[in-house]
């Protein structure tokens, strides 16, 4: 029989639920539709139960009609973004993460000192493109975009002895690690992050799976393939040797994974939601497998406060009771 060990900790974090909270509040609060610019986070099954009801998802803000309520993603916005809202007197609530704001406000300094400034990160992906998206360079400094070690060693700038850098929040600290070598060895001066910019979240569930890996056949990720920390999970699979899918939920898994597997291992990305992980686990529970076992891991406190100014509106609208007031 085929054993189910799953990885802890895994699915959503602090900054998700934050993000979703204040998408399900303002639809509360103000009624549908509400706005979301991109998708609040990069779950398939998220999106469509937000949209039910009520939220509108929609790329850029000429989408978004005179008047409305738009919330900013959890990867954050580029300072644009933020000025056109504020031009049309946009009612916005930002669940960028906490974390990701940590991240704004690093480049926003850097770029005040005129440092040019390095973010490791993946192109294309929406953190990355609010991140680059906060730097000014009227101040004489300059952005750039390091996706690999052979970027980081072959990356020409104007001021090598005034230079820091920054990460993409939801990469692996492996694959940041080879990068940053090179940069150090190229740049002695270069200035790092007063805190390590990898999310806790992010590197729970991956040293979570560093710990599950070994202990299984095959592994499953439930996750978006638009989540960037949901990737980074499947790949461990593949550094350790061992077969690794990533599946929006139980309907993408194919039996022919687990012919011959005495035992598969099963995670989940931090935009994931607890339910998928359930749903994966009775389908595999249908093709013989056991009772899931929990692995212990490391247990996450953090909580992130809701925006004050919808904690501030839902009081005086009657619409939120009890909510932590601080932050």
């Amino acid at each position: 029989m085929m054993k189910i060990r799953l990885a802890n900790p895994r699915g959503f974090c602090a900054g998700v639920d934050r993000a979703i909270d204040i998408v399900e509040r303002a639809i509360d609060v103000f009624g549908a539709p509400i706005y979301v610019r991109h998708e609040i986070v990069h779950n398939k099954y998220v999106v469509d139960r937000l949209r039910l009801v009520g939220a509108v998802f929609v790329e850029e803000l000429d989408e978004v009609p005179d008047g409305a309520t738009v919330v900013f993603s959890a990867h954050g916005v580029a300072r644009a973004v933020e000025d056109e809202a504020t031009r049309r007197k946009l009612t916005v609530f930002d669940a960028t993460c906490p974390l990701v704001a940590k991240v704004h406000i690093e480049v926003t300094r850097y770029a005040r000192e005129a440092r040019e400034v390095l973010l490791i990160g993946h192109a294309g992906h929406p953190e990355v493109e609010g991140t680059m998206g906060r730097f000014d360079a009227s101040h004489g400094g300059r952005m750039y975009l390091v996706e690999t070690a052979e970027d980081a060693a072959t990356l020409q700038v104007r001021n090598p002895g005034h230079m820091a850098f920054v990460t993409q929040t939801t990469l692996s600290m492996d694959d940041t690690a080879s990068i940053i070598e090179v940069l150090r060895r190229r740049f002695p001066e270069l200035r790092a992050p007063r805190k390590e910019d990898i999310c806790y979240a992010t590197q729970n569930r991956q040293d979570a799976v560093k710990a599950l890996i070994d202990r299984c056949d095959v592994l499953i990720v439930v996750g978006s393939s638009a989540s960037s920390n949901s990737n980074r999970l499947r790949e461990i699979a593949d550094k350790a040797g061992k077969p690794g899918y990533l599946v929006d939920g139980p309907d993408d898994l194919r039996r022919e994974w687990f012919d011959g597997a005495g035992a598969v291992g099963v995670t989940a990305g931090a935009s994931a939601p607890e339910v998928l992980v359930q749903g994966v686990i009775a389908k595999l529970r249908e093709w013989g497998g056991e009772i899931a076992e929990e692995l212990a891991g490391r247990t996450e406190h953090v909580v992130f406060a809701l925006p004050r100014t919808l904690r501030d509106v839902a009081k005086h609208r009657g619409g939120l009771s009890s909510v932590d007031s601080s932050g």
